[in-house]
């Protein structure tokens, strides 16, 4: 079964472009103009992934993205000519999953688009699961559980968490965590990583003594496992 994309956009050539080289690709997609009928198909298309536009008629990109947030993890991609940091990391903080600035060449799109649905995709059992002293992080069902309580936390928070996790004490760059877990040589600034360390750090701060979200000065982050404790 195709996969299917959902292209909020409401600049009906770029629509339409987008449209016709993604269903060359094999995907299955739909479009909505304006935001409104954007969480509508979001609803009834059930897609796998969304292009969103931030410049929206009716209901504004931001506000969609929240809300399709609340109701699931399906990845989003933010479309948009806004290609200030504070517009990415505000995007990036709303749960989007990617960002890709206008004007844009549809190869690029495509390797995002790909790359999103990688990360995001079915993996072997249990092989998307970490477990520590009052931590789990599963992707499998994309749940945080902090000292037995299931915290809310954005897609992309729970990836980079996972990424350290995964190999603790090993120290990341920003720049590696950026091509790492948000993928496909992003474009994005290395303050986005330490917005998302800040967030988490509010989720988990004081929790355990037996691990640590730790800042590496002038080099980047790691997930330490204390030796005591």
């Amino acid at each position: 079964m195709s996969q299917k994309v959902l292209i909020v956009e409401d600049e009906a050539n770029i629509a339409q472009l987008l449209q016709l080289y993604l269903e060359k690709e094999g995907y299955e997609t739909a479009i909505a103009s304006d935001g409104a009928k954007g969480l509508e198909l979001f609803h009834s298309f059930a897609p796998n992934l969304v292009l969103l536009d931030i410049m929206l008629p009716v209901m504004d990109g931001w506000t969609v993205c929240q809300k399709m947030r609340k109701l699931g993890n399906t990845p989003i991609i933010m479309l948009t000519a806004k290609g200030e940091t504070r517009d990415k990391v505000t995007g990036l903080e709303m749960g989007a999953d990617d960002y890709i600035v206008k004007p844009f060449e549809m190869k690029e799109v495509l390797a995002r688009i790909h790359a999103v649905l990688r990360r995001t995709g079915p993996q072997e059992p249990d092989a998307r699961r970490l477990s520590f002293d009052k931590l789990v992080i599963n992707l499998d069902s994309y749940e945080l559980l902090v000292d037995g309580h299931k915290v809310d936390t954005p897609p992309k928070e729970l990836e980079l968490l996972y990424h350290l996790a995964a190999t603790p004490n090993r120290v990341y760059t920003r720049n590696q965590l950026l091509d790492e877990v948000w993928g496909f040589d992003y474009f994005g600034d290395s303050r986005t990583v330490d917005v998302h360390i800040k967030r988490l750090r509010e989720k988990l701060e004081g929790i355990s003594n037996q691990w640590t979200l730790k800042t590496v000065w002038g080099v980047g982050y790691k997930f330490e496992l204390n030796t005591e404790g």
